[in-house]
């Protein structure tokens, strides 16, 4: 599991703490794709009309698995002390 997160993160997919509604995977796919939380969430929503059902497998997933900025930063504190 912390191989598939420490996998996102390095890709730069990680939920936002500060732009997030439900759970931040929307603000933070939408931060890796450059594109606003709103065009993001719009996006999901029109993809939820499109194929239904699916994104209640996928937003749910990628809540689990897409590591949140503050355990990255934390990560990286203990990692690399200041001093």
């Amino acid at each position: 599991m912390e191989k598939i997160r420490t996998s996102f993160a390095r890709q730069g997919l990680v939920r936002s703490t500060d732009r997030a509604i439900l759970g931040g995977v929307c603000a933070g796919v939408g931060r890796r794709l450059g594109l606003t939380p709103w065009m993001t969430r719009l996006l999901f929503l029109v993809t939820l009309v499109v194929i239904p059902g699916s994104q209640f497998l996928v937003y749910p997933l990628l809540w689990f698995l897409m590591p949140s900025e503050d355990s990255i930063e934390a990560a990286a504190a203990r990692t690399y002390p200041t001093r």
